[in-house]
């Protein structure tokens, strides 16, 4: 499927006022170096994908304070200045160090957020981003003093939503921060970012549970399980070339029977309705009732147009429950 051919939807981010494309993009690779010194995305191909993402529809993207070390944000600030701005939903995360040696430019301390969301904006080339996700939990920082900055960037109109990315041992940590927040009138988070995928289910259970409790919209990150699900794997031999590059850890975690039992499932589906396995896997988050907007993520055009035709596969209530199922069924790898 091309990409004018593509037309993104507009679905409700969680239970928010915002609405967004069905399918995001993230920029995680933007200016990431990769272990031979060459940058994985340049910026040159991170305005080809924007472009794609674009004209499939999307307006829906995602980045970090840390990714490329600023260049992400700065690289899609340049795309965005020819733009009309309020056409587009950014997010945003904050945590990591951006300062060497400075113990107050981590963290998710008053002093870090206050400074780093000037640095973001800035090099976003916007006033306020739609979404601002804490990119970890700070054990250092009491709840109190997060919730209250946070709600001060609000008040001030530099950011809109509230979001939490990639904790799942630490569900009680938003639990605990959104009853805070609750209790004295504070800004609440309302979107999580967590991995999730048909072989990666550790969300399953009490942090899903307690999105849908606060009604937090769900927007998942590493839908192919860094590329496993996508098929190019061969389960006969480890060391493939197509294995080539990967770390044993990554073999011993990804290529295991259990999984290449779901992506036989995948690759089944996958046939019958005439899509690739990364198409039918993406889908399978879409037509997931806990899941809001899957994060998607690309090398190459090519890439990301196949990816983006996962928002034309229409799965069966049938075919949904064979892929639930394929690694046992919820919950059973908690």
């Amino acid at each position: 499927m091309a990409l004018d051919d593509i037309d993104l939807e507009y679905v409700r981010l969680g239970e928010t006022g915002l609405s967004v494309s069905e399918l995001a993009f993230g920029t995680w690779r933007f200016g990431r170096e990769a272990d031979d010194g060459t940058v994985e995305i340049d910026r040159e191909r991170a305005h080809e994908l924007l472009d794609a993402y674009e004209t499939a529809g999307g307006r829906f993207i995602d980045t970090a304070d840390v990714y490329g070390g600023g260049d992400s944000e700065r690289w899609i600030g340049e795309w965005l200045a020819d733009r009309d701005r309020e056409e587009y939903v950014l997010a945003s995360k904050i945590y990591w160090p951006t300062r060497e040696d400075d113990p107050n430019g981590r963290g998710l301390g008053r002093k870090h957020i206050r400074r780093n969301i000037d640095l973001m904006l800035d090099r976003l080339g916007t006033e306020y981003l739609d979404v601002l996700y804490i990119h970890r939990w700070d054990e250092a920082t009491p709840a109190r003093e997060l919730m209250r900055t946070l709600t001060g960037l609000v008040d001030e109109g530099k950011v809109n939503y509230l979001g939490a990315s990639t904790f799942v041992p630490n569900a009680w940590r938003v639990a605990q921060a959104n009853e805070l927040a609750e209790r004295e009138g504070l800004e609440q988070f309302t979107v999580s970012q967590p991995r999730y995928n048909l072989v990666n289910r550790e969300v399953e259970g009490d942090y899903l549970d307690m999105c849908d409790h606060y009604g937090l919209g769900v927007c998942p990150w590493s839908p192919l399980a860094q590329g496993m699900l996508t098929g190019k794997y061969d389960r006969e031999d480890r060391t493939a070339d197509s294995a080539a590059g990967r770390s044993d850890d990554w073999k011993d975690a990804y290529l295991t029977d259990e999984n290449f039992a779901v992506l036989d499932e995948v690759q089944a589906v996958a046939d019958a309705e005439d899509a690739t396995p990364a198409q039918v896997a993406i889908a399978w988050l879409s037509h997931h009732d806990s899941v809001a907007v899957p994060l998607l993520g690309a090398r190459t055009v090519d890439q990301l147009e196949e990816n983006l035709g996962a928002a034309a596969v229409d799965l069966s209530d049938d075919q949904f429950e064979r892929l639930n199922e394929a690694k046992g069924g919820p919950y059973d790898d908690i």
